[in-house]
């Protein structure tokens, strides 16, 4: 088999990269930084803590973006320079330096193309993530737990910040549901192929004759609600209850019943919240919360609509996606992209951009071709 030019790799995601910066539109975010960096310097901007902290994640954001595409330019760059530096002092140690890098640079380039995939109308917003504990008792509700880590701990990688709004602990371990949000552009679009069930198998540390245990949780992605959504709740469908919040083993984590819990009657959902001191913040957050499962919600049924129309059939939501197995062997396998990771450890501490990226380009697959 023929060896491939490392010039013609470089030139190869050179191309990609002017794509990728094509489809970003580089010069538009810079003139929206320069936009928000003048908001961001206006003296009363904190009189408004609400749009102050959208101005300033968005700038963040939008400055973090446009860093990362011009430093991957200038290492393609650097690269360049570094294999003829190799080649015209015969240097093995240096080559070798230079086919780490085109290694590292394939892998970062092609991370940064999977977000150019990302153009659902919802997929640029942020995400509320919920997790519940399904079959398997106190193995469940430890799962469910373990899954909740992984994804704070995903996001605390990337530097997102995180809001657990509410958290349901199980009397023995773990916890029977959770809900919070990633506070990050795309987070949506980036987490919604999580959507789904996952399963556990493993010995159970709760079983006393050391047997495998099954066990299954629950994991629900939705985007942030916005005001131009139009999501509109009528009192009359909602019962709100209230509720004292409590902490791991029933410790009291508030002395008032503040936490809110909202069922919207029509459609069954429940959520609440109970990470705010007030009972009315918690019930501003539960609604906000509320909101966005509708919108998911409605962009199901009418995605839905336009399958039948088609005569496509649709995929249930609640389908099993990923299997993790600790027990006989480890491996962490995606069931519709066949993404596998051999290092379970590893991905329940957050290292799951591999799955991520697998699902976003199989989504947009799955979308491409419905739309031919």
């Amino acid at each position: 088999m023929a060896l491939i030019d490392p010039a013609e790799e470089i030139n190869e995601l050179r191309g990609t990269l002017n794509s990728i910066q094509d489809v970003l539109d580089l010069d538009a975010m810079r003139k929206q930084i320069e936009e928000l960096e003048d908001q961001s310097a206006a003296p009363d901007l904190w009189n408004d803590q609400e749009r102050a902290q959208k101005v300033t994640s968005r700038l963040s954001y939008l400055q973090g973006e446009v860093n990362r595409v011009e430093s991957l330019g200038r290492r393609l760059e650097d690269l360049t320079v570094l294999y003829e530096l190799a080649a015209a002092e015969d240097d093995e140690e240096t080559r070798e330096e230079a086919e780490r890098e085109l290694a590292s640079l394939k892998s970062d380039v092609g991370a940064l193309e999977v977000r150019t995939l990302l153009s659902g109308e919802y997929d640029a917003r942020e995400a509320v993530v919920t997790i519940q504990s399904q079959a398997g008792g106190v193995d469940a509700a430890d799962w469910a737990q373990m899954l909740q880590r992984m994804y704070l701990r995903w996001a605390e990688r990337k530097g997102y910040p995180t809001d657990v709004y509410e958290t349901s602990y199980a009397e023995e371990a773990g916890i029977k549901s959770t809900t919070f949000t990633v506070k990050a552009p795309y987070a949506y679009g980036t987490l919604r192929g999580e959507h789904g069930t996952h399963r556990l198998v493993r010995i159970s540390p709760f079983d006393n004759q050391g047997r495998r245990q099954t066990s299954f949780a629950g994991v629900d992605v939705v985007p942030v609600v916005e005001t131009t959504d139009h999501i509109d709740i009528n009192e009359d469908d909602l019962r709100v209850d209230v509720y004292r919040s409590s902490g791991p083993g029933g410790q009291g984590v508030n002395t008032t019943d503040s936490a809110v819990r909202l069922t919207h009657l029509p459609t069954g959902i429940v959520v609440s919240c109970q990470n705010e001191r007030s009972q009315l913040q918690n019930k501003a957050t539960a609604m906000a919360v509320l909101q966005s499962k509708l919108l998911e919600r409605k962009r199901q049924e009418e995605a839905a609509a336009l399958n039948e129309i088609r005569g496509e059939s649709t995929t249930s939501w609640g389908t099993q996606i990923r299997n993790y197995v600790l027990h006989p062997y480890q491996i962490v396998k995606d069931l519709r992209t066949g993404a596998e990771a051999g290092n379970p450890s590893a991905v329940l501490d957050g290292d799951l951009d591999e799955f991520i990226e697998a699902e976003i380009r199989w989504t947009r697959r799955q979308e491409s071709g419905a739309d031919e």
